[in-house]
């Protein structure tokens, strides 16, 4: 309580520090239509300042066309007028004096813009033919919360109470930077993303029916991940500082330059989470060989440090020849293990023991990217691209289980070693032409893919107190996959209508060894996978969308990895490299409408056979072994809706909610496994900004459990307030936020039930968070840089979170 009271002490401090008065002037008019003489509601009007261009006031006109905006006087300003369907206006008036400006005609525009050249009244939401994307720069809690934060404002997306992403309520997709498979996201995403400012982001991409150029994998979709490059001639940077008691201290750098044909664009960042201990309770009933029960309680501890660097270098040899490099690199150190006690119950033979395991991993990731971009004199949209890229990332993970405190229980305790990684070597040819109102899309891909794992068991030898290697848990893995694919596709523009379709054609090769064994595993197989998508254009401000697809869920090293991790021995995961890939049908109608603010409204149905999904089984008397394995049949049917609506000129409200009927359907071992039921979340976010530059905004969310085949997943709500002042002359800010203040913890639980046990699995997680944070910008810039419109995407491999 005593934390509470102090941030609401320095919100209060902050509200009476900025309420100062200065002179202002007013600027006031009516939007007619040039046409028709009648007034136009809903025009975006901004104010900016002449001099630096950055954006001051801005609000929509009312149904009768009315204005009217207030600012400081002394400085000179353009007044912007923007409205889909019009041609934009800009108008330069003084700021020495109130401006009546009349009647401001908008002319209707001859054909609709590709882009809005006017970037600091962009909206927050779009809707393409294939993809809906989120403008974070538009979104003033860019400059607060984290990338992870922001995700939970994008359509179709949601964060789980354990910080996975999901696309409609699926973990099978594929997170991309700029266009392509990064290190930064190689291997948990969420880590990169809560230390990452969502100031580093222009925009968030979901692209829920990919067209053919995209590699197929992923059966939800593609998250694109667009980061921040306003490399124009000159320099700018900024420098973001945040403080979390749970999450730690946060440090990000972003910096761009600009130098006549040379540009470079590129953020550097780190954070340092402390180790924290938190309790938790797994409870077991054994049904089959033999009756029995099992409690384990005692503490999770985790924490660690991570660093990130992106860097991108564009070199225009002239208006036709353009060369880029890209250059990415992620590391984290992580110390993580539990001190728990373990009681089993059996008829006649009971035992007890306690564990404690100290365990460490580290992780890090480089990818390299080259690509060659040529244009053509006869139409500056004809693009010729040659790519190559690399990527490295890899990762070792060691366990140290002691045990002690024993009853009737004799094994001993052991140590665990595991090196895995994967290789990626990536060429790509793309070809884009437009003639008239349409546009072919052509290219080819090759990607050659070398995954590994070595890992071994040390056990114990109590006699002469030294660990000797177990044969049976030692084991060399090697798994190359190769991706050869061709595509071609369409994209038809007319009057009202876009239309988009192609197809792909993948073969991969598989080729597994395990050393150890003298085993291998041999795979070929050949997709063909289509893709379609339309946009009717009911007027200027709404559109209806629909969009076929096939996706292709290829596992990933992680789910292919046969090491088996002994951290808990009564709880054992372990891979499965004899997984295939399942194929998944998306079919997609959606409605948009952009009058006022934006609503999106869309609907979707999905089926699936032989889909990877997780597998607990009973090894032994009281253990559970889980795995994946291509087990599952499951049909999803799922509405979405996302609105953002100005209440009023200063206060905005967003909500972002999905409910889902899920089906699946699936055998194992001869045993038929079936659930259905209904999953979903909301996440709304309502904000209000003074005329002093200090903003206030709430965000209440809740994500329900989601269906597994063998059970249901945890459900959470949360809570977020939080303040921020513009200083510095707006080119700084100062925040501070709470999170959940309610409550230190909440209770995440789990369970899991076959014919032959039942599993309930719970943990405490830290819950209340307070934060303060510093962001400052500087530079100043002009004209834009160029870089290659198409590389390599490698989309191919099962990414995300849980399924």
């Amino acid at each position: 309580m005593k934390n509470l009271l102090l941030v609401i002490f320095c919100c209060l401090i902050l509200i009476k520090l900025s309420a100062q008065t200065t002179p202002q002037i007013t600027v006031k008019g009516v939007v007619i239509d040039s046409v028709t003489n009648h007034s136009v509601g809903y025009v975006t009007v901004v104010l900016l300042e002449a001099k630096t261009q950055l954006s001051v006031k801005g609000s929509l006109t009312k149904d009768d066309g009315t204005f009217e905006l207030k600012s400081l006087t002394g400085k000179a300003y353009q007044v912007v007028f923007v409205c889909v369907g019009y041609a934009n206006k800009v108008v330069n008036i003084s700021g020495d004096v109130d401006v009546n400006m009349g009647k401001v005609l908008l002319s209707p525009a001859a054909s609709k813009l590709k882009e809005v050249l006017i970037t600091a009244v962009k909206p927050l939401m779009k809707q393409e033919v294939d993809r809906i994307s989120y403008d974070v720069q538009a979104d003033p809690e860019n400059k607060i919360i984290t990338a992870l934060d922001m995700m939970r404002k994008v359509p179709l997306l949601s964060i789980d109470a354990t910080d996975n992403i999901k696309l409609r309520g699926s973990g099978s997709y594929k997170i991309l930077i700029n266009g392509k498979e990064s290190a930064l996201v190689a291997h948990n995403p969420s880590d990169v993303l809560k230390a990452m400012p969502a100031s580093n982001i222009e925009k968030i991409e979901v692209i829920t029916t990919p067209p053919a150029r995209y590699d197929a994998e992923g059966l939800a979709g593609i998250i694109n991940i667009i980061t921040k490059k306003n490399t124009d001639q000159g320099y700018n940077g900024s420098v973001n500082a945040n403080y979390n008691n749970v999450y730690g201290s946060r440090l990000n750098l972003n910096g761009t330059v600009k130098e006549r044909k040379i540009g470079y664009s590129g953020f550097l960042g780190t954070g340092n989470k402390p180790s924290l201990g938190a309790d938790f309770e797994n409870l077991s009933s054994f049904y089959n060989p033999v009756p029995s029960s099992l409690m384990q309680q005692g503490t999770n501890f985790n924490g660690g440090n991570n660093t990130y660097n992106s860097n991108e270098l564009s070199y225009e040899l002239d208006s036709l020849n353009l060369f880029s490099a890209t250059f990415n690199y992620f590391k984290n150190n992580n110390t993580q293990g539990n001190s728990q006690f373990t009681t089993v119950r059996r008829i006649n033979n009971n035992k007890d023991y306690h564990t404690l395991n100290d365990g460490i991993s580290n992780n890090h990731g480089t990818d390299l990217g080259l690509n060659y971009q040529l244009g053509f004199k006869r139409n500056k949209d004809e693009l010729l691209t040659a790519s190559y890229r690399y990527n490295n990332s890899a990762g070792q993970q060691f366990n140290n289980v002691t045990v002690d405190q024993t009853i009737n229980y004799s094994a001993p305790g052991y140590r665990q070693y595991n090196n895995s990684g994967s290789k990626e070597y990536t060429a790509q040819l793309d070809y884009v032409v437009p003639i008239k109102a349409v546009t072919i899309e052509a290219g080819g891909k090759m990607i050659l893919r070398n995954n590994y794992s070595d890992f071994q068991t040390d056990t114990l030898n109590k006699a002469t107190n030294r660990y000797i290697a177990e044969a049976a848990q030692t084991n060399n893995f090697t798994y190359h996959q190769d991706v050869y694919s061709l595509y071609n596709s369409y994209r038809i523009k007319l009057v009202k209508w876009v239309f988009k379709g192609g197809l792909r054609l993948e073969n991969t090769r598989v080729n597994a060894v395990f050393s150890s064994v003298g085993s291998t595993v041999n795979q070929n197989y050949i997709n063909l996978v289509p893709s379609i998508s339309a946009q009717d254009n009911l007027n200027a401000t709404s559109s209806f969308t629909f969009g076929f697809t096939q996706r292709i869920q290829r596992p990933n090293i992680y789910q292919l990895n046969p090491f088996a991790n002994l951290s808990n021995p009564q709880y054992i995961n372990v891979g499965n490299p004899d997984l295939r890939p399942a194929v998944n049908n998306n079919f997609e109608l959606s409605y948009n409408n952009f009058a006022k603010g934006s609503i999106n409204i869309s609907t979707h149905y999905s089926f699936s056979n032989n889909t990877i999904q997780n597998i607990t089984t009973v090894s032994g008397n009281d253990v559970t072994t889980t795995t994946y394995a291509n087990v599952g049949q499951n049909k999803n049917l799922g509405i979405d809706v996302n609105i953002n609506y100005p209440l009023t000129k200063k206060w905005n409200l967003n909500i972002n909610a999905e409910l889902l009927q899920v089906w699946l359907k699936g055998t194992y071992n001869g045993n038929l496994y079936t659930n259905s039921g209904q999953q979903g979340h909301i996440f709304t976010n309502s904000d209000y900004k003074f005329d002093n530059g200090l903003r206030l905004s709430v965000n209440l969310g809740f994500d329900s459990r989601y269906v597994l085949l063998e059970g249901r997943d945890n459900w959470y709500f949360s809570n977020y307030y939080a303040a921020s002042k513009e200083i510095l002359k707006k080119m700084g800010s100062v925040f501070l936020y709470v999170n959940n203040p309610f409550s230190k913890f909440n209770k995440l639980d789990f369970f899991t039930k076959t014919a032959d046990f039942q599993t309930y699995n719970s943990n405490q997680n830290y819950y209340r968070a307070i934060g303060l944070g510093f962001t400052y910008r500087f530079g100043k810039l002009n004209n834009s840089i160029k870089k290659a419109q198409r590389g390599i995407n490698n989309d191919d491999t099962n990414g995300g979170g849980k399924n």
